[in-house]
């Protein structure tokens, strides 16, 4: 069934909720190469273009909880792909070299998880709907 053709196609929860739900099965796919969900991948390249980037930091850029940051940075360190360090009371983090490595890969699955979007969308209507999801975020707050 179309989401469209649902019986709760008017609520802005569903809506959203299911527009994620098949956003996500695209990043699933094009972030298999490097054996990482999206959300890992995303604080990976943050931690890559921010060596010693703090956790609230991190939480703030991916609007994610501090707990949800933790974990996902757990996950890596376990991975052996970011070192975390104590700083007095912060917590910075810093990409392992096998991080480093891999940058040319992780470009290439953002590059495919984009063009996904485009082939179904057209170009300017995703970067359009993209645009657009970002204002109404931003008025929505919190």
């Amino acid at each position: 069934m179309k989401t469209s053709e649902s019986k709760y196609c008017s609520c802005l929860y569903f809506t959203a909720n299911a527009l994620a739900r098949k956003v996500e099965k695209i990043a699933i796919e094009s972030w298999k190469k490097v054996d990482l969900s999206p959300s890992h991948a995303y604080l990976l390249m943050l931690v890559l273009q921010e060596p010693g980037i703090q956790a609230g930091q991190l939480a703030e850029q991916l609007q994610l909880t501090a707990s949800t940051i933790t974990r996902l940075i757990q996950k890596l360190e376990a991975k052996k792909l970011v070192i975390r360090a104590m700083e007095g009371k912060q917590t910075n983090v810093y990409p392992a070299q096998k991080a480093k490595e891999m940058k040319p890969l992780l470009k290439e699955c953002i590059d495919d998880a984009t063009e996904r979007y485009a082939k179904v969308l057209g170009k300017e209507e995703s970067r359009q709907l993209i645009k657009n999801m970002n204002l109404v975020a931003d008025k929505l707050g919190v």
